[in-house]
């Protein structure tokens, strides 16, 4: 059973836990961290999702992500997320972007990185796949049907800066 600490809208702890699979009681959200990697020379990692993944299957996103745990901060989260997802170790993230969904509030991280782009590996269950595209494929990209369009919504004001 995993547990996740509930939050009010505002972003401050409503003092409760919530179970994840159960549904989340109205007025209260859970956090979710997601870390866009940039690699040093420009390129952006892009992940696709495992075709059994109930949300966006097949899918590709910028981001390795996920729910934070409860006693988890978003930051930690971001840290775990992106290890147990691309295999690379951060030691600095950037906070990019905070988007306040239905029940979810996400914190979205940058992760600049000068990993071997062939050592990232993938968390079954999570992901199958991977692409490096450079920013103007990326951009491209993003706009396409492969690419997990609420996911394109949050980083929007990011993508905005980087144009």
């Amino acid at each position: 059973m995993e547990l996740w600490d509930a939050y009010k809208e505002d972003g401050t702890p409503a003092g409760c836990h919530l179970v994840r699979g159960e549904e989340i009681p109205d007025g209260l959200f859970h956090l979710v961290s997601e870390v866009i990697v940039r690699h040093v020379d420009g390129s952006f990692l892009l992940m696709q999702r495992d075709l059994k993944k109930p949300n966006s299957p097949g899918l590709y996103e910028a981001t390795a992500g996920g729910s934070v745990l409860a006693g988890e901060s978003p930051y930690d989260a971001a840290i775990r997320e992106l290890k147990e997802e691309t295999g690379i170790e951060a030691l600095k993230l950037e906070q990019i972007y905070k988007y306040a969904g239905k029940n979810t509030i996400f914190y979205g991280y940058l992760c600049i990185t000068g990993c071997d782009k062939d050592s990232i590996t993938l968390q079954e269950g999570e992901t199958i796949s991977y692409l490096w595209l450079t920013k103007e494929e990326f951009f491209k990209f993003v706009e396409s049907d492969k690419y997990v369009q609420s996911h394109r919504k949050r980083i929007s004001t990011y993508l905005d800066t980087i144009r």
